[in-house]
C-alpha cells in the first residue's frame, strides 16, 4: 500500500528526532525513484539541480514550476520528500506564508526557507524581516496541520559574510521564530561546525541543527554505483571515511541531524 503523505510526514519528523541520517538530493523523478530503490529512507529537492536539469541557472526557476517538481516527486516515491523552496519565492512575510500554504499542498515532508535576498548590495535580509519570513513559514505549517519540518537557513557564509556571530544569532532567532531545523550552508571546516554545534547546545537548540559541512554537499555528484556504496556499508560511517570527519561530528555532537548529499 502506498505511503501517505501524513506518514511521511510523521516518519520524517520521527527521523530528525531518533538521530543521524543521509537525505540525497534527486533532481527529477527518475533519480528519485533511484535513490529509494537504493534504500534511502528521505529525499530533499536540489534548487540548483532542478534548474540546470531544465536548462536554468538557480535561483531563475519561477514558483510554478518548483511547485509541479515538488508535486512530481512527491508522487513518485514512497518517502518523505523534504523541498528546497529558496526565499519563499516572495519577499513579504505575508505572500511567503502564502506561497508556503501551497508548497505544504504538493505533499512534501518539509521545506527551507533562505535570508538570502539575492541583492549583491544588500544580500541577507534585514535581520527582522527575516524572522517574521520564519514566523509567517511556520503560521502557514501550523494553520494546514501537516506537522511539515520547517528548516531556518543563514546563507550569510555564502554570501561573502563569513561571521559566527551573524549566523548564530540568526539561527537561534529562527528556532525562535518557529523553524524546527537550523541550516548555516558553507560552512567547511570540521572546527567551525563544531563551534556552531557547540553554540546552539548552549542555546538548547542542538537537538535543531543540521549539517551545514561544504564537503558533504560535494558528494551530490556521486555516480549510482557509489551511491549504492555508500548506503549500503553505513551511511554516515562511510561518508567520514570519505570527507572528513564532518558527519559524525554532528551524529557526536548534536545526536539529532540531516545531512546533505
Amino acid at each position: 500500500m502506498p505511503m501517505t503523505t501524513a506518514d511521511k510526514r510523521t516518519i520524517f519528523r520521527k527521523m530528525h528526532e531518533s538521530g543521524c541520517f543521509v537525505l540525497p538530493n534527486p533532481w527529477d523523478v527518475g533519480s528519485a525513484r533511484a535513490l529509494q530503490h537504493l534504500g534511502f529512507k528521505a529525499i530533499a529537492s536540489t534548487s540548483a539541480g532542478f534548474a540546470w536539469s531544465i536548462g536554468k541557472a538557480d535561483n531563475r526557476v519561477t514558483l510554478e514550476e518548483v511547485l509541479a517538481h515538488l508535486t512530481a516527486l512527491c508522487a513518485a516515491v514512497d518517502l518523505p520528500v523534504n523541498a528546497d523552496f529558496e526565499g519563499g519565492f516572495a519577499h513579504e512575510a505575508e505572500k511567503v506564508a502564502a506561497n508556503v500554504t501551497r508548497a505544504i499542498e504538493t505533499g512534501i515532508a518539509g521545506l527551507s526557507i533562505e535570508d538570502s535576498t539575492g541583492d549583491p548590495a544588500m544580500p541577507l535580509y534585514e535581520r527582522a524581516v527575516a524572522i517574521e519570513r520564519i514566523k509567517a513559514a511556520r503560521s502557514a505549517i501550523d494553520a494546514g496541520g501537516s506537522g511539515a519540518v520547517l528548516v531556518g537557513r543563514c546563507e550569510a557564509f555564502l554570501v561573502g559574510q563569513p561571521d559566527f556571530t551573524i549566523v548564530i544569532d540568526r539561527l537561534n532567532a529562527y528556532a525562535e521564530a518557529g523553524a524546527d531545523c537550523l541550516y548555516a550552508p558553507g560552512i567547511r571546516a570540521k572546527e567551525q561546525i563544531a563551534t556552531l554545534v557547540k553554540a546552539m547546545d548552549r542555546a538548547g537548540k542542538a537537538e535543531k541543527a543540521e549539517a551545514a559541512s561544504e564537503a558533504l554537499r560535494r558528494a551530490l555528484a556521486l555516480h549510482p554505483d557509489d551511491a549504492h556504496t555508500y548506503y549500503y556499508l553505513g551511511e554516515i560511517k562511510r561518508l567520514q571515511d570519505q570527507i572528513g570527519e564532518a558527519a559524525l561530528l554532528y551524529e557526536k555532537s548534536v545526536g539529532c541531524t540531516e545531512s546533505h548529499i
